[in-house]
């Protein structure tokens, strides 16, 4: 029968409403990133001296330190953007930026029985994220409020995007001395402490490497040690974020040989996270992609159907340059980020400056000897005399975490030159104190 015209009419049968839920009343209020506020304490030092050379080695964005995005894959993808036109694109983005994804960029191998069809496109790895956070949520244990788990000291959106989907943040356990390394024993131990809060889960595990804001590095083998401790544990997701792992001057990783080490069960319960926003300086373009089972991607594109359908030119960038070989398309930023991670280990080595230093864009700094020298409470404190006094900018390790009080995140994705620079400003300001 057809409901009266009169009646209102739910869109979803009775058994199928989503449930009352009184968590957002008494949720904390998400604080907006700092990463954003950094450069402005560098004006304070402007002002004071107008045509004093400043140093931003705050942040990781290729586009605004080097060159960014050649001009040629800029025209390149103008070029697509005439010939495919404006109109709506698929949720999943376009079948042209799959394949490129597939063929061009990982050079998938039909072997792993994987395909275009596990692979969607995202506007960056915010959005690529937040997709993933709502996924994991819904096909694994069907529910809001378990945890997703991150290293000890992980980067500031990681403890605020899973919050905003429902989910819950626990910081694995992890020794200083060892980078807060993830291992199996701190996975089960996260997976202990949920279930004595409300008989909770895990929903996710998260592996960065190269990480932010440590730059730590993992071989894949220990990526793959750990996800399968995730599994044992009953975490029925892992999420491998490798957004930083083309700036390296070894190889970057290498989707078909970890696809072949793993089950095809386990496959089906891993999902990766690439894009351009780092390695070819695109932060503003806004392009990253998620390649995960045929089952995770369907559930994002029906959600996308409704919400964020990633735009076509950012995907035309990304065409042009995989198709131009993305090694030769991202060398403006990686060499001279390669250059500069030489300069600085062989600055921190003799100055004896105990840090971690993998690959990718960041060092991270032990600040604690000039801290205690200075009086100072943590890192909050040196990152503004750094900026106001001395025209250096750099992020605060407390603003990742409070394990990260006497840390400082030290951005190389700058010229060599300038990065040499910005260490001896540094080295002043700190025999100041």
């Amino acid at each position: 029968m057809i409901a009266d015209s009169g009646t209102p009419e739910l869109v979803v049968d009775p058994t199928e409403l989503a449930n009352l839920d009184a968590g957002p009343s008494r949720m904390r209020a998400i604080p907006g990133s700092r990463m954003f506020e950094i450069s402005g304490a560098l004006k304070v030092f402007r002002e004071h001296d107008p045509d004093g050379a400043v140093f931003d080695a705050s942040q990781g964005d290729g586009g605004a330190s080097l060159p960014g995005v050649p001009t040629e894959i800029l025209d390149a993808a103008n070029r697509l953007q005439r010939e495919h036109g404006t109109g709506y694109d698929k949720p999943f983005g376009t079948v042209d930026f799959r394949r490129a994804v597939v063929e061009d960029y990982w050079g998938l191998d039909a072997s792993t029985g994987w395909g275009p069809t596990n692979v969607i496109a995202c506007q960056g790895g915010r959005d690529a994220l937040v997709k993933a956070y709502d996924a994991v949520q819904f096909l694994g244990h069907g529910r809001h409020g378990d945890f997703v788990v991150t290293s000890r000291v992980p980067w500031i959106s990681y403890n605020w995007g899973p919050y905003a989907m429902g989910a819950n943040v626990m910081l694995a356990p992890g020794r200083e001395d060892e980078a807060w390394a993830l291992t199996p024993a701190a996975i089960e131990a996260c997976a202990e402490t949920a279930a004595a809060l409300d008989g909770r889960r895990l929903a996710l595990l998260v592996i960065t490497s190269p990480d932010n804001p440590t730059g730590r590095s993992m071989s894949p083998q220990r990526q793959i040690d750990l996800a399968r401790a995730a599994f044992a544990a009953g975490v029925p997701y892992v999420l491998f974020d490798w957004i930083y792992h083309r700036v390296t001057d070894e190889a970057p990783y290498d989707l078909n040989a970890f696809l072949g080490v793993l089950e095809p069960d386990e496959r089906e319960r891993c999902i990766f996270l690439d894009g351009l926003t780092k390695s070819l300086g695109a932060s503003n373009i806004r392009n990253a992609h998620l390649v995960a089972s045929e089952a995770v991607v369907r559930f994002i594109q029906s959600r996308a159907s409704h919400a964020v359908i990633p735009s076509f030119h950012s995907q035309a960038v990304a065409i042009a340059a995989y198709r131009m070989g993305f090694a030769a398309a991202a060398a403006g930023i990686i060499g001279p980020t390669n250059e500069s991670r030489a300069v600085i280990e062989g600055f921190l080595e003799e100055r004896a400056i105990n840090h971690i230093l993998g690959k990718g864009y960041y060092a991270f700094l032990d600040m604690g000897p000039w801290l205690e020298k200075a009086g100072l409470t943590d890192s909050g404190e040196l990152g503004a005399i750094l900026a106001e006094r001395f025209g250096l900018a750099v992020v605060p390790g407390i603003y990742f975490s409070d394990f990260g009080a006497s840390w400082i995140r030290f951005s190389y994705a700058l010229p060599p030159a300038k990065t040499a620079a910005a260490l001896e400003r540094l080295w002043d300001a700190l025999s100041s104190l």
